[in-house]
């Protein structure tokens, strides 16, 4: 494929709002275009309409609409399109049905099991794709030693067999019934059939001769490891490639001959062009915004001395952040629109700040998004009766001006911009915020010292000016949009401020300054196409094949030949296919990658060797070892040598070398001159501002700020710190300064309240990555099962993330109990560990590592950072010390209190090390059984503080120790505010309905133990008292919970019934005082077992709380503890059942609830690794309990074992129901049987250890959700919950740092 002379070439990016068009002319000249991606009334596709409106004024010749496009002018069309996001979005494609493995019918509703959004109690979650499902009695499962039965060779090293054979009669009249129930379109989903596809390609074969019109084969649409991924991709693939099809046709349709001459390429999610005819649903989810990622990405890193490059494009609803650093960042699994995606994909993170994100005034803090004003009504200065946005701060400020803006707002769209719209409705939010200002502060003089934090947060500046409003705003924006990019580079190791930002769309140009001051980055570049640079990069960008296929390889020397072999093989595959496209092998480049990780890990890093030659000792194709082993050691720290590497997956990239060349204008040496002056508001308060039109600048001139420059389609703001000029190719270079503006007082500045907030939170989330990075165990690195926080002088909690919930606030009582048992010998260089439940512990494995943070000049510590991470083993009487009959805290594990772990700086090992063997001193107990994971991740817990504590360090550094701790106090009153608020309004509603402001309520352990609860409110203060006087007493077992389980319980009832995202921090308590019996189940005896209270019991706690205000129904109430191992190998897992119903929502089937959001190991993975087969896991029909809103469905879990093994399980709600509210029936109780595999069946009852033989089979049947109110039963005051709860229902994010926080809260 060569370039076109002497024809029009076209780059067309469509997307949701408006379609760009880059046109390259015969001449050579370049031209650009932006119009509405719909607008009946002119055309029928903006496509279509951008070219012929460039061929009509270009050539002089009438181009008629009413008529197709002659073609023989045009010598090739890129696109990019959202026509498949949209639809996945919008839930608008093909019906169609899915066919899988028998008992697997519910797969891909149950997921991964975890909620998305943690304390969002109706569960919002999108709706699959499928209308229906089709079971296949068929069975794969892959060969263990032992098994006798006939073998089949696979293709990826892996053996199998065939349990049983597909019956194609049976098969072909359920595809019969879909037919005639109008549905045409297909996704087959068997298990295993990544490695073994023959039933997969005989149902294909099947469907398609019967008339499907769409077949999509899970085999064939990606061959990776994983069911329930490549399960949603492939319905992804079915649902959205008819829809493609349908929209290509109407596309072509629009030009004479159908675009057969002319050739027609589509952007896929991973950054390569592919033919018309090749462009499918699976990897067309980001066509539109890999356009942008392949333009910055050329013309940024060659330009800029190839320092790495942060891309920043910033629209309206939302930012899309990645990096470029030579090459293009893939992700093989993630999610959009709720559905996860298997496929090659571009690591593009997208957050929910942008243009029209909205402004709120929310006790106390400014907050930004992520409810966005969209295109209609748009923002306030739109003219259409929309809310105040990012937007119109900047046009408050000045920063945007309305002369310059085309006349298409309002209802008739033919007016200009409105700043008199836009200042009305500051002007009413100053009021309000100046109002609550006064307020608070005349309060706080009224109550004197009655409570302290909030005397002095509100004893700072009682009235803001609107400007400093809208700059507020826009501050608080900017740091919103940094902590992506902060999370994006330091999670791989990268330090940001080393970091170019290259900004496109169309408001990134207002904010790239400030946040490149923020980040510390020197400088700023904006091409000269940046308003339409995903439509310039669909020019740039190659045409590429990818041909990818599993592998169950150890890559070592007896596995080189084959690993060579099969990537000849694919190679071959790729260049085959690219000549067939009409490129010359000279055109033709590949790429070759393994998919490897450490034996017994999940950590697959997908690996090219290039920089890496073959040698004697490697594949012909790469040295893989020593590039696997440099990258695994830059993104995680430390290399594990002696373990053996698997190849996972061979993955061959071929690109055909086919985009432009960027044409370059010529220096002028005329000095650059300004259109006319504007009056913009700074840090510094109004300043005369430099207006110039980008293109009338001459290049090589420096222009200072404060300026705006501006052309057709972007606004850019130079800071009066920062420098700006022209290159030699009409780009926008700006060199920026640094920021003057950190003198802070120790007053109040709500503005600074919520810049604070998104500081301490980032200080808490590095902290998580280098935990994550520098662990070893799988429980940590990979489960991510930690949390880390930071806290005050005093204990008391200012951030936390992560949010684990059974970690929310017990972290606070474990440092404030080493304050006061050992506060005044701790030093600078000290450490210390604990995990005793008296100590604020939640249950052993869970240990916990604290550092004071030390200032010179003040005795003590100014600060506190802790860390806690589950260990997989510590000792005690069961491997992983999660026993289920433990009746003492000793059988439970290695027990710490004030253990300094670090003394001076140096790592006390040989003492660690004695304490954790120190279980096999107690009868039938043992140390731990896996040290050196044990002491690697301390090492990790003490380098992640470490971390936390030089972070806050720098914030003193920059702020002084003064404002740092008010601000401190400040965000922890923050969240006492918005508690407080909630129980006035509470005690308000109360009051009117029952004339009380006293509820109580009572739930029962499955051993009868009452759990009981008294609130009593003050509707003035928004205070109350939980008082759990009543409550039995501790019990002989394990059940017994912690003091710091029900403080965690609680902050996690207070958030929900918050409503909105809030600081949850040591100010969530502060309203409130608790009373807990001593010698209960709730605060047991120093020497108590609490394994089964960290898990089970405070589920209890939660159903309780919320029982009492009415909240929900009960969740299934309980965490399904199931273990099973032997010397080879040990399991762990929590399981789904039914989520409550509530007032305007059916509960979840299928999901975790509460105190836990565990995602369950996949399928596929489970039977590759254990010796066991999973044969079914489905939702249990009707165990949700009746009423107006159904509680949610628990599930059933059947699992065969292959070998002898010792299973262990340790659960609740097996004599008890979930409860149901205001007239809703109880969820269905659990059950726990043993089939046997001579016939018997018993039950094993709630909490049990039991030795299987091979060929037994224990079912799990988890509980249901409670209902809801009689039938009938109006949704009454709780619609206000629902409304609340749905706030972010109109925005999706995605990307790897989506991910990892999904996977952070899905522990």
């Amino acid at each position: 494929m060569t370039e076109t002379e002497g024809k029009f070439d076209f780059a067309i990016d469509r997307g949701g709002t408006f379609t760009d068009v880059f046109a390259r002319l015969p001449d050579g000249r370049e031209r650009v275009l932006k119009l509405l991606s719909h607008d009946p009334q002119n055309y029928k596709d903006a496509p279509t309409e951008g070219i012929r409106r460039v061929l009509e004024e270009e050539t002089g010749q009438a181009f008629p609409r009413e008529q197709p496009v002659e073609t023989s002018l045009i010598g090739w069309i890129r696109m990019g399109t959202t026509v498949a996001t949209n639809a996945l979005l919008e839930r608008q494609g093909e019906r169609i049905a899915l066919l899988v493995t028998k008992g697997f019918k519910d797969l891909l509703h149950i997921g991964t099991q975890a909620r998305p959004k943690l304390f969002d109690l109706e569960v919002a979650v999108p709706d699959v794709l499928y209308e229906e499902v089709i079971e296949v009695d068929e069975r794969v499962v892959l060969r263990q030693d032992g098994c006798q039965l006939p073998r089949k060779e696979p293709n990826t090293g892996d053996s199998l067999e065939v349990w049983r054979e597909l019956d194609m009669q049976r098969v072909e009249d359920d595809l019969r019934g879909v037919l005639s129930r109008g549905i045409h379109s297909l996704a087959v989903l068997l298990l295993h059939s990544y490695t073994w596809s023959a039933h997969e390609k005989a149902v294909g074969s099947l469907a398609r001769r019967l008339g499907f019109t769409q077949v999509s084969l899970s085999s064939e649409v990606m061959p990776m490891v994983r069911a329930v991924p490549r399960g949603y991709t492939v319905c992804a693939d079915a649902y959205l490639t008819p829809k493609i099809r349908q929209y290509l046709k109407g596309f072509t349709s629009g030009f004479r001959g159908g675009l057969e001459v002319s050739p027609v390429l589509f952007m896929q999610s991973d950054g390569g062009l592919t033919p018309m005819e090749q462009f499918c649903g699976s990897r067309a989810v980001l066509s539109g915004p890999a356009g942008g990622v392949v333009g910055y990405a050329i013309t940024s890193y060659s330009q800029i001395e190839n320092k790495p490059v942060i891309g920043f494009d910033m629209g309206g609803t939302s930012t899309d952040v990645s990096r470029y650093a030579g090459h293009y960042e893939h992700v093989f699994e993630a999610t959009t629109a709720g559905v996860t995606l298997q496929a090659p994909q571009l690591d593009i993170n997208t957050v929910a700040a942008g243009g029209g994100s909205r402004l709120f005034f929310r006790s106390g803090m400014f907050v930004v998004g992520p409810e966005s004003a969209g295109a209609h009504p748009g923002p306030s200065c739109y003219r259409k009766g929309g809310p105040l946005t990012v937007t119109d701060a900047n046009l408050a400020l000045g920063r945007l001006l309305p002369s310059f803006f085309p006349r298409i707002f309002g209802p008739g769209e033919d007016e200009p911009l409105s700043s008199e719209e836009t200042m009305e409705h500051f002007q009413q939010l100053t009021r309000e915020i100046n109002h609550f200002l006064s307020t608070n502060q005349s309060q706080s003089s009224a109550n004197g010292s009655a409570h302290s934090n909030n005397s002095r947060v509100m004893s700072g500046k009682s009235e803001m000016s609107m400007e400093e409003v809208a700059m507020g705003f826009i501050r608080v924006a900017n740091e919103a949009m940094c902590r992506p990019i902060r999370a994006l580079t330091q999670a791989k190791g990268h330090d940001t401020s080393q970091h170019v930002l290259a900004c496109f769309g169309g408001a990134g140009g207002q904010h790239a300054c400030a946040i490149a001051q923020a980040l510390g980055m020197k400088t700023v570049f904006i091409h000269k196409y940046s308003g339409v640079l995903s439509a310039y990069g669909l020019a740039l960008a190659d045409v590429v094949e990818e041909v990818q296929e599993p592998c169950s390889l150890q890559y070592n020397p007896r596995s080189f030949s084959e690993l060579d072999h099969r990537v000849e093989q694919l190679t071959q595959r790729c260049t085959e296919t690219l000549r067939d496209r009409c490129f010359s092998s000279s055109q033709i480049t590949t790429e070759v990658f393994l998919h490897l990780r450490y034996e017994k890990t999940d950590c697959a890093l997908m690996v090219t060797a290039t920089g890496y030659p073959g040698n004697s000792r490697s594949c012909k194709s790469g040295d893989f070892r020593s590039a696997f082993t440099k990258r695994y050691l830059q993104e995680f720290g430390f290399t594990i040598p002696d373990r053996p590497i698997m190849v996972d997956d061979i993955r061959v990239r071929g690109s055909g070398k086919s985009g432009i060349k960027s044409s370059h204008k010529s220096s002028q040496a005329r000095f650059p001159y300004s259109t006319s002056q504007s009056n913009c508001y700074f840090e510094d308060g109004y300043l005369d501002t430099s207006v110039y039109l980008w293109e009338e600048l001459p290049c090589d001139h420096n222009i200072p700020g404060p300026a705006i420059i501006i052309d057709k389609n972007s606004t850019i703001l130079v800071e009066p710190s920062c420098v700006a000029h022209l290159t030699e190719g009409g780009d926008v270079c700006i060199a920026v300064g640094s920021d003057p503006h950190c003198l802070l007082g120790i007053e109040l500045n709500t503005v600074q309240l919520s810049i604070f907030s998104h500081r301490f939170m980032s200080i808490a989330e590095q902290m998580g990555r280098v935990l994550q990075r520098t662990s070893i165990s799988t429980n940590i690195k990979e489960r991510l099962d930690f949390s880390c926080a930071v806290f005050g002088p005093d204990g008391g909690l200012v951030s936390n993330a992560p949010h684990i919930p059974v970690h929310l606030g017990a972290m606070q009582e474990t440092v404030q109990y080493q304050i006061k048992s050992i506060g005044s010998t701790i030093k600078e260089g000290d450490v210390i560990l604990s995990n005793h439940p008296c100590a604020g512990g939640s249950h052993l494995p869970d240990l916990t590592v604290i550092t004071p943070v030390f200032r010179r000049g003040v005795s003590g510590p100014v600060f506190f950072v802790a860390s806690r991470g589950h260990h997989a083993d510590i000792g005690g009487i069961t491997p992983g010390s999660m026993p289920p009959h433990s009746t003492s805290l000793q059988q439970e594990g290695a027990v710490f209190t004030s253990f300094k772990l670090v003394t001076a700086g140096v790592f006390q090992e040989e003492a660690v090390t004695e304490a954790l063997m120190a279980p096999a001193q107690y009868p039938d107990c043992s140390g731990t059984r896996n040290l050196h994971d044990n002491l690697s991740d301390l090492r990790a817990q003490v380098a992640a503080n470490q971390r936390g504590s030089t972070l806050v360090g720098e914030l003193i550094d920059s702020y002084g120790l003064a404002v740092v701790q008010a601000y401190m106090g400040y965000i922890q009153t923050n969240a006492e505010l918005a508690v407080r608020d909630m129980l006035k309004e509470f005690a308000r509603c109360q009051r009117q309905q029952t004339g009380s402001l006293e509820v109580e309520a009572e739930d029962f352990m499955d051993d009868g133990t009452p759990i009981r609860l008294r609130v009593q409110i003050n509707k003035n203060e928004g205070s109350a008292v939980f008082d759990f006087t009543g409550t039995g007493t501790e019990v002989w077992g394990n059940c017994n919970a912690p003091r710091a389980i029900t403080f965690s319980a609680l902050i996690y009832c207070l958030r929900c019934m918050v409503g909105q995202d809030i600081p949850l921090n040591q100010g969530c308590l502060t309203p409130i005082k608790v009373i807990i019996p001593s010698g209960s189940i709730l605060q047991p005896s120093q020497n108590a077992a609490v394994v089964g209270g960290n898990v089970l019991t405070s589920q209890r706690v939660v159903d309780v709380i919320f029982r009492a205000f009415e909240v929900c129904a009960a969740s299934q109430g309980c965490m399904n503890n199931v273990t099973f191992g032997n010397e080879g190998s040990g399991y762990y897992e929590t399981v789904a059942g039914g989520a409550g119903a509530g007032p305007g929502w059916t509960g979840r089937s299928g999901v975790h609830s509460h105190m836990t959001n565990t995602r369950i190991t996949d399928p596929e993975i489970l039977e590759k690794r254990y010796p066991v087969v999973l044969e079914h896991f489905s939702l249990r029909p009707g165990s949700g309990g009746a009423g107006e809103y159904r509680g949610g469905d628990g599930v059933i879990r059947k699992l065969l074992f292959r070998n002898k093994v010792v299973l262990s399980v340790l659960t609740e709600r097996r004599s008890t129901r979930p409860y149901g509210l205001h007239g809703g029936g109880c969820g269905a109780s659990g059950l726990n049987q043993l089939h046997r595999a001579d016939g018997r069946v018993l039950n094993l009852g709630a909490k049990t250890t039991v030795s299987l033989e091979p060929g037994d089979m224990f079912c799990l049947y988890t509980p249901g959700g409670g209902g809801y109110g009689e039938d009938k039963q109006t949704a009454g005051d709780g619609r206000l919950l629902k409304k609340r709860r749905r706030l972010n229902d109109n925005f999706s994010e995605r990307g790897s740092v989506f991910e990892y926080r999904m996977a952070q809260e899905g522990v």
